[in-house]
């Protein structure tokens, strides 16, 4: 299993993820689409997107250095 991820492979896993949620829950009133979410995507930063992938503080925290590649 990868213990380094790219920041396109986070922002595609993190697009994915959304993408499947709102399959099952979307209210247009309230949640951005798919597309306008991959867009607030592309503006965080490397930080920003390793702790959005974190579910809760089971994990062990992590730094966008040590998850990151430049790959």
């Amino acid at each position: 299993m990868p213990t380094s991820f790219t920041r396109d492979e986070l922002i595609d896993v993190l697009y994915r993820e959304y993408e499947f949620l709102c399959h099952d829950d979307f209210d247009p009133d309230v949640d951005p689409t798919p597309d306008e979410y991959l867009d607030v995507l592309n503006t965080l930063s490397d930080d920003e997107l390793v702790d959005w992938t974190s579910s809760d503080d089971i994990y062990i925290s992590t730094t966008s250095e040590d998850l990151l590649t430049d790959d």
